[in-house]
């Protein structure tokens, strides 16, 4: 899916120099994205669920609150040392989903990848504009991998169910 970028918006993220429009715009986008990651995120109980792909990295995904016109997420890649056996989160974010303005907010990116901040929390409108353009090349590339998150009406606490019930293209279950 292509988006509809304006020109004066494509310059701004090309320049690095955001307005707030700019930023609302790109909150938007976001919105769009993660919402193709999770269809009906706004329908989803609390709880965590694991999108798992072939040859890719885990992708997980934590419903942390549901209230009527938001919701709370916690996203990240969850990457196991072959060696230690012990996992680490990176990227890791926890994303504010305002369902009725079709936007997400980012509060909290924890990252290695890229030259930003390694830990985000509520700066200027040019760190906003950089954590939330991370934020979309991430689900674009999430999306790109095969990672999705199908809505499941009877999580399971604490343990991994099987793939059962999702779509084919994807393979996320609750954790």
């Amino acid at each position: 899916m292509q988006f509809a970028l304006d020109r004066t918006f494509l310059l701004k993220l090309i320049a690095g120099h955001p307005d707030v429009g700019a930023l609302m715009s790109l909150c938007e986008e976001n919105f769009v994205l993660l919402r193709r990651l999770a269809p009906e995120l706004n329908a989803y109980p609390a709880g965590q669920r694991l999108s798992r792909r072939p040859g890719t990295v885990d992708l997980s995904l934590e419903i942390e609150e549901q209230a009527r016109y938001t919701t709370l997420v916690h996203l990240t890649h969850r990457f196991t040392d072959a060696e230690t056996l012990e996992t680490h989160s990176d990227p890791d974010a926890r994303l504010r989903v305002y369902h009725d303005a079709r936007q997400v907010e980012v509060l909290e990116l924890r990252q290695s990848m890229l030259p930003l901040r390694t830990r985000y929390a509520h700066p200027a409108l040019a760190d906003k504009w950089r954590a939330n353009l991370f934020l979309s090349k991430w689900l674009m590339f999430c999306l790109r991998q095969g990672h999705g998150f199908a809505p499941d009406p009877n999580p399971i606490d604490g343990r991994r169910s099987s793939a059962a019930g999702a779509s084919p293209a994807c393979l996320a279950q609750p954790l």
